[in-house]
């Protein structure tokens, strides 16, 4: 028994040597440095459990839901539990009540019986108990061009009129089955999961970036003058909505236009239940089989569904989860990482963003357990709204940082914000806003990685606002650096769609991005001067 207590007090020792063994003689040797990161972020890894937590617990995240508070606060708290020296949620103002799905079952019995596979439209209301409806399909119509008969154009307002008018009978009480169902074709050559090594370095090499244009093949849609009179498509939908409305159907169905049964389900672009009727999203597969029910087999289709949705109005209050390891002698000064934790709720949101959120947070804890003293304080920003449109972000960054051109006084204390957004893939290079000076350092610190697949650096000048929350602080003016990775499965099938759960993450690719990202801050925490930035008179105009 004595043998084995002196073990264990030895093994204490030197797991406790190791940890501290960085503070102790490595905080100027970036070899040592990296080695620390490298053997905390691949042995000691809680990148999963966080992943895990965020989403098996707390999915989905639906911006202004319960689940994105209570992820929120879990993740302030686990920061806390690490040694964070503060965390907490920050309140910005969605404007926006919250939505949540509590219930919902499908099920076409007649002319066969089948459940039926969709999601609930957010901010949709629910049904009015249990509905058994016929299926009315309801396709507006469309009209040969005046240039192009091949090419079919929107209606005009005395078209869409009478066609609103034949349907009013038909529709009072129904289900609605909304237009055709989309032809999808058969994927024979998948688009690749990895980006080649060579193919990175091309994209990463400073003196020949290769442009991301349109890929090899593509022809663009051929311009055709649009008919007199015709509406828009944001017209239509208008009209249609309010239409539905004010006939009483119980139930709209969309087509997903997916294939293997994924479905992306958004929401009603109001956020206002009274001006829409109850909505589903429908796997292509199900869709499809109705309409041809009806329309080849001329076979009436009847279904049931019940859904029970319910407002949050709380949720009209946002809330950016903000954690911090303070620094030393220059503490006012900040380098921050993060991510969005909002998600949509068609599934539990793993890679879109609950991997960004626990990778970013996981770089940070990295740099805490190794004992790093960070000059600078190292802030860690997980946002919520930014499926919304970049929300939280860009109302954290005007109270904080204000803009190149009406700045805040915190707004030459920044020294970059790190976003990582795109899946489950491994970080291969990153793009920070700003002179191309400002890419030269994090180029040169991250070329230690590249056995971990990351290739290099650029800079960028666009102020645009679009992509994910670093191009908020570009908007700003400020040095954002969003992180590339591999695609994966990540634009094909898991962004946005009901596929995006704990199951698809790699767990090798989220340790390598926190490792590779944890090197990155500690850099920008620690180096004498903040990265380069546009001149007042060289700072590109915003939009």
């Amino acid at each position: 028994m004595k043998i084995k207590r002196k073990l264990t007090s030895l093994l204490a020792v030197s797991v406790l040597s190791s940890t501290l063994l960085p503070s102790a003689f490595a905080q100027s040797n970036p070899a040592e440095i990296n080695a620390a990161i490298r053997r905390e972020g691949m042995e000691n890894s809680k990148v999963m459990n966080t992943i895990h937590v965020f989403t098996d617990v707390f999915g989905p995240r639906l911006t202004g839901s319960p689940n994105l508070v209570n992820a929120a606060k879990w993740g302030a708290a686990e920061m806390k539990r690490w040694g964070f020296d503060s965390a907490e949620l920050e309140p910005w103002e969605f404007g926006h009540m919250g939505w949540v799905n509590e219930m919902n079952s499908g099920r076409i019995f007649s002319p066969v019986q089948d459940t039926l596979t969709y999601e609930v439209l957010a901010w949709t209301p629910s049904t009015k108990g249990v509905v058994r409806s016929d299926v009315v399909s309801f396709v507006i119509p469309t009209f040969p061009s005046p240039e192009n008969e091949k090419v079919m154009q929107p209606p005009t307002q005395a078209e869409l009129t009478a066609y609103f008018d034949s349907m009013k009978a038909t529709v009072t009480g129904k289900a609605v089955l909304m237009g055709k169902p989309a032809v999808i074709p058969v994927t024979i050559n998948p688009a690749p999961r990895r980006i080649s090594d060579e193919d990175a370095k091309r994209r990463y090499d400073p003196a020949n970036p290769v442009p991301q244009g349109p890929p090899a093949g593509f022809t663009p849609p051929a311009q055709v003058k649009p008919r007199e009179g015709a509406l828009s498509g944001l017209q239509i939908a208008e009209q249609v909505d309010k239409f539905l409305v004010d006939n009483n159907v119980a139930l709209r169905i969309n087509d997903a236009a997916m294939d293997h049964g994924l479905m992306r389900a958004f929401n009603n672009r109001t956020f206002d239940p009274s001006k829409v009727v109850p909505t589903v999203v429908m796997r292509n597969e199900d869709f499809g089989r109705m309409y041809r029910l009806i329309h080849i087999a001329k076979l009436p289709v009847k279904v049931e569904f019940e859904i029970k949705n319910r407002i949050i109005p709380d949720g009209v209050t946002g809330y950016n989860m903000i954690g911090e390891i303070w620094g030393s002698d220059k503490k006012d000064e900040v380098v921050m990482l993060g991510g969005h934790l909002d998600s949509w709720h068609a599934a539990t949101g793993a890679t879109d963003n609950a991997a960004g959120c626990a990778t970013m947070m996981e770089a940070a804890r990295i740099l805490k357990a190794i004992g790093v003293k960070p000059r600078r304080t190292i802030r860690v920003a997980c946002w919520s709204g930014e499926e919304q449109g970049l929300l939280g972000s860009l109302a954290y960054v005007k109270r904080h940082f204000g803009t190149a051109e009406n700045p805040t006084p915190n707004f030459d204390k920044f020294n970059g914000y790190f976003n990582i957004d795109s899946g489950t893939g491994r970080a291969r290079g990153m793009s920070v806003f700003g002179p191309p000076e400002a890419a030269s350092p994090l180029r040169s610190v991250l070329a230690p990685f590249a056995d971990l697949g990351f290739a290099g650096v650029l800079n960028g000048r666009s102020r645009n606002i679009g992509g994910s929350d670093h191009t908020s602080f570009n908007n700003a003016g400020l040095p954002g650096i969003g992180v590339a990775q591999d695609p994966i499965e990540y634009f094909t099938t898991t962004w946005h769609t009901n596929l995006d759960t704990y199951e698809r993450i790699i767990e090798s690719d989220v340790k390598s991005s926190a490792v590779i990202i944890a090197a990155a801050v500690y850099h920008l925490a620690m180096s004498e001067e903040k990265l380069p930035r546009y001149s007042k008179d060289a700072m590109p105009k915003a939009p």
